[in-house]
C-alpha cells in the first residue's frame, strides 16, 4: 500500500514558478515509481512526469519538456515537480501517482507506452492566469 499527499499548488501568473511536493507513505513507497498527472474539467487525466524508484530515468509529457523537472528524495519519501515558465494551459488539478517501478521502467521508459499507476493522491490545484 502507498498513500500519497500532494501540496504546493496555488494561483500564479503566466511565467511564474511553483514546486509541487508529494509525500509517500506505506510499505511500498520507497520501491515505487512515482510521478504526476493533471486533469482539467472536460478532459481526461493526462500524464505529466514520472521517475523510477532510484530517482533516475525521468520521463515527461512533450508539453512540459524543458519547463518541468521531476526529482525525488527517498530520505524524505518525497517526489517533487518543479514547474517553471508556467502557462495558462498548465492550469489543472495535479495528482501525485505511484506504481510498480519495474513496470514503469519496462513499459514507459523502455517501450515508450503510457504509464498506469496503482495509487493516487487527492490532488492539488494549480491556476495560472494570463
Amino acid at each position: 500500500q502507498v498513500q500519497l499527499v500532494e501540496s504546493g499548488g496555488g494561483a500564479v501568473q503566466t511565467g511564474d514558478s511553483l514546486r509541487l511536493s508529494c509525500v509517500a507513505s506505506g510499505r511500498a513507497a520507497k520501491s515505487s515509481a512515482m510521478g504526476w498527472f493533471r486533469q482539467t474539467p472536460g478532459k481526461e487525466r493526462e500524464f505529466v512526469a514520472g521517475v523510477n524508484w532510484r530517482g533516475t530515468s525521468p520521463t515527461y509529457a512533450e508539453s512540459v519538456k524543458g519547463r518541468f523537472t521531476i526529482t525525488r528524495d527517498n530520505t524524505k519519501d518525497t517526489v517533487y515537480l518543479q514547474m517553471n515558465s508556467l502557462k495558462p494551459e498548465d492550469s489543472a488539478v495535479y495528482f501525485c501517482a505511484a506504481g510498480l517501478s519495474s513496470l514503469y521502467e519496462i513499459r514507459t521508459v523502455g517501450a515508450g507506452t503510457p504509464w498506469d499507476p496503482d495509487y493516487w493522491g487527492q490532488g492539488t490545484q494549480v491556476t495560472v492566469s494570463s
